[in-house]
């Protein structure tokens, strides 16, 4: 069973646009929608997953994810709309349960 790592962009209702990277994609949403990280994302209040990318290696999603974080807004913004144009949290089914 290979492993899956995934790079991915995060919003609020203001369009702030947080690039990260991790190993369980679900378990990442869950902390940052539960702010049980302090810093960026809950300081502005980031729990909207608009982007992400599947790879069987950490290190391609680490350089795709240093990649992403090194473009314009406007690049970033032309990716998210290329899969997600109405910016719908791909995450919000994941935890209604």
């Amino acid at each position: 069973m290979s492993k899956e790592y995934y790079a991915y962009i995060m919003t609020n209702k203001s369009r702030t646009l947080y690039p990260g990277v991790t190993n369980d994609l679900v378990r990442r949403m869950y902390e940052h929608k539960k702010k049980l990280i302090k810093g960026f994302t809950s300081k502005y209040n980031i729990q909207y997953l608009v982007y992400y990318e599947i790879t069987s290696s950490i290190y391609s999603a680490i350089q795709r994810e240093k990649q992403i974080k090194g473009w314009l807004r406007s690049k970033k913004i032309a990716l998210i709309e290329s899969t997600n144009p109405e910016w719908k949290d791909l995450s919000e089914e994941w935890f209604n349960k």
